[in-house]
């Protein structure tokens, strides 16, 4: 009945923030104190609620239990295909108030890519993407590696760098429990399992577990 009443009496006494349940209210106050009672036993990360690590262990697993009727491509959650389903509805979302991030929205779904490589010709949708694209070209990697001093153009391929020296392989599988240094890895040998091949040929209609081969694959066509 709360639900309809709108009645809220237990309250944060912290930040005033009311809720219309006690156990709402005990992991709100979790939010203050910083426990996190549920770790991943995979990478140490920890979270305030269940759910949200059971979530979290979809990053380790690979499961993508979401698919898109139209193009078959898969998600880990629900709100992410909700969200790709954009591309083939052709909805707009609220653009955000943000000057700059509401502009980047802007030129992802109207298609807009005002950034222009004047080396190449490609064009990208944010100074992000274009800056990281300039080092194509320059050579230059400004991520280091303090152990080996191997360099890198973005930081999240040093992140995956530094797994070689740790030891850290993050991404299981949880049919036969073989590990894996990177997400798209799993993401391939899960195939073996589940005989799924996502990316197919336009031209032959042979299908392929990775977009590597399929476009190694394109070049028989493309002579």
């Amino acid at each position: 009945m709360k639900v309809h009443t709108g009645e809220k009496p237990f309250s944060c006494k912290l930040c005033q923030k009311r809720f219309s349940q006690k156990s709402h209210l005990s992991y709100h106050m979790k939010v203050h104190t910083g426990e996190h009672p549920f770790s991943c036993k995979l990478c140490g990360k920890g979270f305030s609620r269940k759910h949200h690590l059971l979530r979290h262990m979809k990053v380790h697993t690979g499961e993508k239990l979401f698919s898109c009727k139209l193009c078959e491509k898969r998600f880990s959650q629900k709100s992410h295909l909700s969200r790709h389903m954009k591309v083939h509805t052709g909805e707009k979302p609220i653009l955000c108030k943000t000057l700059g991030e509401g502009q980047v929205h802007i030129n992802i779904h109207t298609g807009k890519t005002p950034y222009l490589c004047k080396l190449c010709g490609k064009s990208f949708t944010t100074t992000g993407k274009i800056t990281y694209h300039m080092r194509s070209h320059t050579g230059e990697k400004p991520f280091p590696c303090m152990t080996c001093g191997k360099c890198f153009s973005d930081k999240s391929n040093l992140k995956v760098h530094m797994r070689i020296h740790t030891g850290s392989k993050p991404f299981s599988c949880l049919t036969c429990g073989k590990v894996f240094t990177r997400k798209c890895t799993l993401t391939h040998h899960m195939s073996t399992h589940t005989g799924v091949k996502p990316f197919p040929c336009m031209a032959c209609g042979k299908r392929f577990v990775a977009k590597i081969y399929l476009n190694r694959h394109m070049k028989i066509h493309q002579g």
